[in-house]
């Protein structure tokens, strides 16, 4: 029995170490933000992959107290991957939408709370403010107050003239 508090106490302290990174990570990542080194939209996608990356050590440092054998966690994680894997092969536009939101992310000059014009021709289709650059959807806000959600995909695909800088 004496065992399971010995475990227990670990898991706590591994709770605990991960409370307090987090916290130092994202010290360090708003202190970038405030620099303007990084604009907040990119910066809450950074906090997130980072959170997660955490997350997942800490799991990995909770499951080797507890004793779970790798060759377990290996094929749980494989079957898993398999699934979410032939998953997307099934959802290409998914696919297409994640690396698209990845594309956005790091290369593409639009921001949140940008004002945009989405060219077809000669002829302005959409216009609207940047409201959220998903993972899978890029929103829109449009004068009347309406939303517009375009797959990340067609909007990389698309002519955009931003606005803001013009005004």
């Amino acid at each position: 029995m004496e065992l399971y508090y010995v475990k227990i106490i670990e898991t706590l302290f591994v709770i605990t170490l991960y409370v307090l990174l987090r916290r130092v990570v994202f010290n360090v990542v708003s202190k970038r933000l405030l620099s303007k080194l990084i604009h907040n939209s990119r910066g809450l996608v950074i906090r997130k992959v980072l959170n997660l990356l955490l997350l997942v050590v800490c799991s990995m440092f909770i499951f080797v107290i507890w004793g779970v054998k790798q060759s377990d966690l290996l094929v749980f994680l494989g079957s898993i991957l398999a699934v979410v894997g032939v998953a997307f092969f099934a959802q290409w536009s998914l696919l297409s939408n994640i690396t698209s939101s990845i594309i956005i992310f790091f290369n593409h000059p639009v921001k949140l709370n940008d004002s945009i014009v989405i060219l077809e021709g000669k002829d302005y289709v959409l216009e609207g403010q940047v409201i959220n650059i998903g993972l899978f959807f890029v929103t829109l806000r449009t004068k009347d107050s309406g939303e517009i959600t375009l797959p990340n995909n067609i909007f990389i695909q698309k002519s955009i003239k931003n606005i803001t800088e013009e005004v």
